[in-house]
């Protein structure tokens, strides 16, 4: 009674697999070069991936600490300083406006200067000279001069008892932090491209020695009737192996360093790494990454296989 052709293909593809697998096993010396270089590659991607996260991160942390305050004269009216906060919350690049009393201004420099009792002495033997202010905060911090030019305007500075303040020293760590994270991420592509390529070469020579070795093995198959897909099914498997295992043997590395790295740094941070963060972010998001990395892996594996047994098993006919 013949097979449904069903249960032909399922038993095909499984023997295929075991026979990538037994492969594995049997070149396993061979492969840890392969491997090795897979690890790394896959290993820079993960890492690129979540330091831009950190950076991402950082970046944003700092910007919304950047604001603008516009210190007000004691003798604006509150019906004036009212329409001087209407007009400056209408600005297109405003994202809020919070108004600052004199007596809200002096809590906040208290706060401040909790520890130091000159300071805290001095202002408390003289009525409070902290004016009452608008603190504002931009949506798009490189566009700070929209506001900027408002506030310069004439019957605009006739309100402030004081220079407005800007958050330039943060404006510049954004900036030095945006160039940093470019950067890391033109290396990082770089990097990813340069042992791909690597890996891709390794694997592609790892199987055709492979195929070289079992060359009369695979001849005898083909005149048994073996189809090609069938032949140079087991070499992809094997490929692919390489690429899952090179992806676990990654995460569980990086997984293992940021555990370390946050419990070793206690300020948790490194630089401009924000370790705490990353080892959050990686932690949130293991099932992605993982899932990633598998595909990464799989891709140079299948691709770099597949190339190699197109060029390597040829034969005079084709099933």
């Amino acid at each position: 009674m013949a097979k449904p052709p069903g249960n032909h293909r399922l038993i095909t593809f499984g023997r295929i697999i075991k026979t990538g697998v037994q492969n594995f096993v049997r070149n396993a010396w061979l492969s840890i070069a392969a491997m090795a270089v897979m690890v790394i590659t896959l290993g820079i991607i993960l890492f690129s991936v979540v330091a831009s996260a950190t950076f991402n991160n950082t970046i944003t942390q700092i910007t919304d600490k950047i604001d603008i305050s516009v210190y007000l004269k004691d003798e604006v009216s509150e019906e004036r300083r009212e329409e001087l906060l209407g007009d400056v919350k209408n600005l297109e690049n405003v994202k809020s406006v919070e108004f600052i009393s004199k007596e809200a201004a002096l809590e906040e420099y208290r706060r401040a200067n909790e520890n130091n009792i000159d300071l805290l002495l001095a202002i408390s033997q003289t009525d409070n000279p902290l004016p009452a202010s608008l603190r504002i905060k931009p949506n798009d911090v490189n566009r700070i001069e929209e506001i900027r030019d408002y506030i310069e305007q004439p019957e605009i500075k006739e309100l402030q008892s004081d220079e407005t303040s800007y958050s330039s020293d943060r404006k510049e760590a954004i900036d030095k932090i945006t160039g940093a994270t470019t950067f890391l991420q033109q290396v990082g592509f770089v990097g990813v491209i340069v042992f791909s390529i690597i890996s891709m070469l390794i694997i592609f020579n790892t199987i055709q020695m492979a195929i070289f070795n079992r060359r009369d093995e695979l001849q005898i198959m083909r005149l048994l009737g073996a189809s090609t897909s069938y032949i140079r099914g087991p070499f992809i498997v094997e490929a692919i192996v390489y690429g899952i295992i090179s992806a676990v043997i990654s995460v569980s590395i990086a997984a293992s360093l940021f555990s370390i790295a946050s419990n070793a740094f206690a300020a948790s941070s490194l630089g401009l790494l924000d370790i705490s963060f990353a080892y959050e972010y990686f932690n949130n998001n293991f099932v992605i990454i993982l899932t990633l990395q598998l595909v990464a892996g799989i891709l140079i594996g299948a691709v770099s296989s597949f190339i190699a047994t197109r060029r390597y098993l040829k034969f005079k006919t084709s099933k």
